[in-house]
């Protein structure tokens, strides 16, 4: 073991003795020598299997209308979209409440356990992408000084440190402050969502990017980032969502 490496354990060690760490699922207090999850939540979440939508990722089975057999969920049968495909790893349903204190209870630290998840789920799926970054998707600056981070941030930063994908965290800026897209219909989302993004940097020298988003309902807001994305040459733009809802 690297000095560093050694070093680095020691303080996590410390860090955790003095703040312990809290569960993703329960939000108890995890024993020292657990990890990142207490050992009786290990179970709990329920992740997104095949067969899943091709496109959004969407399981498959037990969707209104589905047989099991097709390659794409009734959302993106109606409606194109703007990014290629991705994934999402949890049924919004099993994880909702640890999403909601990860999104505005200051959980930061749970950004951990969704990206070790997405890795030890997703590895081959992320490969397959070759992806040349990592872009979180990003608040407006007033929800971020309200909230003190951006959610999408904290999972694209331990995503880029496990993957080795380099993250760029000012590329996209979200320049207009939106209503809240979750009482919106998809007509209204994509209006809300109009020249909300803009591109902050040359993105000429990328080819094929992730955008990593906490939760997927209708893919609006991952289409308008893709958007502008493809605008400016980005080829290719992929997702990894926490969640996927059901969509409208």
């Amino acid at each position: 073991m690297r000095d560093h490496e050694s070093g680095c354990g020691i303080k996590d060690a410390l860090v955790n003795m003095v703040f312990p760490r809290r569960c993703p699922v329960c939000d108890g207090l995890v024993p020292m020598g657990e990890g990142l999850i207490c050992t009786r939540c290990r179970t709990k979440p329920q992740y997104i299997t095949e067969p899943r939508c091709r496109r959004c990722g969407k399981q498959l089975v037990g969707e209104p209308g589905q047989s099991g057999t097709g390659e794409f969920c009734h959302d993106c049968m109606r409606r194109k979209h703007v990014y290629d495909y991705g994934y999402a790893l949890y049924d919004y349903q099993s994880m909702k409440k640890s999403i909601y204190r990860f999104k505005y209870g200051k959980r930061c630290e749970y950004a951990a356990f969704y990206a070790r998840d997405i890795c030890d789920r997703l590895s081959e799926e992320i490969r397959m992408m070759e992806a040349d970054a990592i872009l979180p998707v990003p608040v407006h600056a007033s929800r971020r000084r309200s909230r003190g981070y951006n959610q999408a941030e904290l999972v694209a930063a331990e995503l880029s440190r496990l993957t080795g994908i380099k993250m760029y965290d000012r590329l996209v800026k979200r320049v207009r402050k939106t209503t809240p897209q979750k009482e919106l219909t998809i007509q209204e989302r994509q209006n809300n969502l109009k020249k909300a993004f803009n591109i902050t940097a040359n993105v000429v020298k990328l080819n094929k990017t992730i955008l990593v988003d906490d939760i997927y309902t209708t893919g609006s807001t991952l289409d308008a980032v893709a958007l502008e994305l493809k605008r400016h040459g980005v080829k290719s733009v992929y997702f990894i969502a926490l969640c996927i809802g059901e969509g409208m």
